[in-house]
């Protein structure tokens, strides 16, 4: 299960959930916007994770998104 430290805002009109998240060994803190929209018969998710500080996350966003994913693809399959 995906753990997301602080939620910010969740706003349903828009379908935006934005957070941060920490990082455990230093304690850097990363953005999280989620985006859900109608389009048609189509809803889209649109996700970025991006670190507040540094020149290198080292995978950790994309790991992030790529966990959220695959979480969001078994609830969608039960």
């Amino acid at each position: 299960m995906i753990k997301i430290k602080e939620l910010m805002v969740i706003d349903a009109d828009t379908g935006i959930m934005e957070a941060t998240d920490t990082t455990p060994w230093f304690g850097f803190q990363d953005d999280v916007v989620i985006r859900i929209t109608d389009e048609g018969s189509k809803r889209l998710v649109d996700i970025r994770s991006k670190s507040r500080i540094g020149g290198s996350d080292l995978g950790k966003n994309a790991e992030r998104i790529c966990r959220f994913i695959k979480e969001l693809d078994k609830t969608l399959e039960s």
